[in-house]
């Protein structure tokens, strides 16, 4: 709790946190790519199996986008309780 002593240590998080979502959105996208050219390889011939695993982890991973504005809200809510407790400890 030390770095939320005051507002410039909030703010410092605040950065960070806009770094990590920056991060988690480009490793996304470069996984769907890459689940998606796997997907749509026609050149090799897979076995079946294989082409359903890769088609159902495409699907189940379509619905974590929708996750990420929540998870958002959660870690600002978190700040700035922290920052309202922080001033009423004063």
């Amino acid at each position: 709790m030390e770095i939320l002593k005051s507002k410039k240590g909030v703010m410092d998080q605040l950065g960070a946190l806009g770094v990590g979502i920056a991060v988690l959105l480009i490793t996304l996208v470069v996984v769907f790519l890459i689940m998606a050219n796997i997907g749509a390889n026609t050149a090799v011939a897979a076995d079946a199996n294989a082409t359903a695993a890769v088609n159902t982890l495409t699907a189940a991973a379509a619905t974590i986008p929708g996750w990420v504005p929540l998870i958002v809200i959660v870690v600002i809510g978190a700040l700035i309780i922290g920052l309202v407790s922080v001033f009423r400890g004063r």
